[in-house]
């Protein structure tokens, strides 16, 4: 099976080094699964919250939370996709949030690497306490 790798809903910009996606989550809403092929920024300019699950998990272990202006990196790795995961909004109300995607060339890590944050909100697998 496939998975899209548009990791949001709208396409914002695009060009031969970058490609902008925005992501909005209607109250209680979802984006269904989708991979990550290109390390990305994830930028929240909002407060928000949000929980996560991956392909295979039955719970959704991942929480999001988010300041006004939470910025994280996700290292993919040149080893291929992440897990496919969804995306639900925790809030009543809309929340909106980016994916920059680094297009123009390989990941510099052969593997996937915890996101490194501004410290404005996390993402952690609540069984664990990893990152996401």
């Amino acid at each position: 099976m496939s998975y899209t790798p548009n990791p949001g809903d709208t396409l914002v910009f695009e060009n031969d080094r970058v490609r902008v996606w925005s992501m909005t989550l209607p109250p209680r809403g979802m984006y269904d699964w989708h991979q990550h092929h290109h390390d990305h920024l994830i930028i929240w300019p909002d407060p928000g919250r949000a929980a996560a699950q991956r392909l295979g998990e039955e719970e959704w272990p991942v929480r999001q939370t988010a300041e006004a202006g939470y910025v994280a990196f996700k290292t993919v790795g040149s080893g291929g996709p992440l897990t496919p995961h969804r995306i639900r909004n925790l809030e009543d109300h809309a929340v909106t949030h980016y994916i920059v995607e680094l297009i123009s060339e390989p990941s510099p890590s052969p593997v996937e690497l915890p996101s490194e944050t501004n410290d404005r909100g996390s993402a952690v697998d609540v069984r664990t306490g990893e990152p996401f």
